[in-house]
């Protein structure tokens, strides 16, 4: 078989998705033009760049929501990326809408994640005078950091998904209606990355032993159902009730459709959510242990903007120095920030 047929073959699939659908031969493209693969489509092979790119390997090791945690079984930001694209991915297929697409988004939309969580997000912006939002280093890992300062080079849909994946603490999680991402696809990953965290953070509160079950808001979870998995199912299955038009199904050409869920569920799911800053984001961001790692972040800032001859040679060279410095930082992983400290004499950070 000729490989070229190949993504001709998987583009012709594409027609069968919504009419709402992204279809990836008709992408606004990359910023440096390329010649397709002749295997994979353009949305298919964001994926793989995201996947096999060095700063999703360091997920692995960065926080979620409690820093540095003894078991084994706290979700990370790699296992939390992973349960948004399934749970993405999921709606995506359900409301016939493009998977690939869905994927490269969800894959990638926290690749800018700090060291230490919010946490370290928290310090990073009160540092750097142009403030820092981890959507926005998102975009920038994969528009100018990855592959030594080249970038991955992604499409326009997925980089605007990623950008626009995020709601300030302030919203719910529809997050700004004003500012959606334009692909039906990137709105499902905001909402699919909402589902992900509100029920992983529960259960991580729960085995950390600052909430129990019977704290949980009862008229949340009357709505959403009283374990992680009826949670999860109530949200995913409203999103889809709720965004039917997406399927193309009823086709109205005069009202595109949006990402939505219903009243009752939202009203639900923001209860839990603003339960969950009250009684564990804030707390865990108060509580004694989390002063180290806001250390470490000023040290490793105040350090570098001093002697930025001792920034890494990939992150030498931008005019603005103080960028440079928080690429490197939020790059970080946790153990590696701490390590970092101690060899350059500003703590013991095994005491």
């Amino acid at each position: 078989m000729i490989h070229g047929e190949i993504r001709q073959r998987l583009e012709e699939r594409e027609e069968n998705l919504s009419p709402y659908a992204a279809k990836s031969k008709l992408s606004r493209g990359r910023a440096t033009t390329e010649t397709p693969s002749p295997m994979r489509t353009e949305f298919q092979r964001d994926r793989d760049r995201i996947i096999h790119c060095k700063a999703f390997r360091r997920l692995k090791h960065k926080t979620q929501v409690f820093i540095a945690p003894l078991g084994d079984h706290y979700v990370t930001r790699l296992t939390h990326t992973l349960e948004v694209s399934q749970i993405a991915r999921s709606i995506a297929r359900a409301l016939n809408l493009n998977e690939d697409l869905t994927e490269a988004i969800s894959l990638g939309h926290d690749l800018g994640h700090t060291p230490f969580g919010h946490v370290g997000e928290e310090i990073l912006n009160e540092l750097y005078p142009q403030g820092f939002r981890h959507n926005e280093q998102s975009l920038r890992v994969v528009e100018h950091l990855e592959k030594d300062g080249k970038g991955l080079n992604l499409t326009w849909e997925v980089r605007e998904g990623i950008l626009k994946h995020s709601k300030s603490n302030k919203q719910d999680i529809l997050g700004d209606i004003g500012n959606l991402p334009t692909t039906l696809e990137g709105q499902l990953c905001r909402l699919a990355d909402s589902v992900a965290y509100i029920n992983h953070d529960i259960g991580d509160a729960i085995r950390a032993e600052l909430i129990t079950e019977n704290d949980l808001p009862r008229t949340a979870i009357d709505v959403l159902g009283d374990s992680h998995s009826k949670r999860i199912n109530t949200m995913v299955c409203d999103i889809i009730d709720q965004s039917w038009s997406a399927t193309g199904l009823e086709y109205n050409k005069s009202k595109p459709p949006v990402i939505n869920m219903s009243q009752k569920v939202l009203e639900a799911a923001n209860k839990l959510r603003q339960f969950l800053f009250e009684r564990v984001y804030e707390v865990q961001t108060a509580r004694k242990e989390t002063e180290r790692p806001r250390q470490v972040i000023r040290y490793l800032y105040r350090f570098f903007v001093t002697n930025p001859e001792e920034l890494p040679r990939e992150y030498v060279g931008n005019d603005d120095m103080e960028r440079s410095v928080v690429d490197y930082i939020a790059g970080m992983t946790d153990n590696y920030a701490l390590r970092l400290a101690e060899e350059l004499g500003g703590f013991d950070y095994r005491n």
